[in-house]
């Protein structure tokens, strides 16, 4: 599985957007500014995380983007499946994929349908509010 840009982008802008979620609604220009993405490609990523209600937009003067929940109510995995479309290690596994005429015969499906829950467990038991936590304490000093 590999990741795309997008999928990584849109992790950054759920963490950024967690990270300032008292600052009420956030510009997609401060955005873009803190992570150094281009305000023109994070316009398609914001516009598939309001779509999915993740996030809302607010238009006009004073207007941005919030996350719709509290940080930990975002898996990544819900995140990147979203951005991805599918974090199946092959074809057969993923979400309304054709039934595969070796499927019974398979010797390998049993290694891709677990690597597939592996995958999943372990993104959907971490949080946009588990990324940030670390930095948010105050106990990140330097001696």
């Amino acid at each position: 599985m590999m990741v795309s840009t997008k999928g990584r982008y849109a992790l950054r802008v759920m963490i950024d957007l967690a990270e300032h979620q008292t600052d009420g609604y956030i510009p997609l220009k401060e955005i873009a500014s803190r992570q150094n993405i281009s305000e023109k490609y994070l316009e398609s990523i914001i516009k598939s995380l309001v779509k999915s209600n993740m996030l809302v937009g607010l238009r006009g003067k004073g207007g941005g983007y919030r996350l719709t929940r509290e940080p930990d109510q975002y898996t990544i995995g819900e995140v990147l499946r979203l951005t991805e479309g599918s974090l199946a290690p092959v074809a057969c596994l993923e979400a309304n994929a054709e039934s595969c005429p070796r499927m019974f015969d398979c010797r390998t499906i049993s290694l891709w349908r677990g690597l597939d829950e592996v995958v999943n467990e372990y993104l959907d038991g971490i949080t946009v509010a588990d990324l940030i936590a670390p930095y948010q304490s105050g106990d990140n000093y330097v001696i």
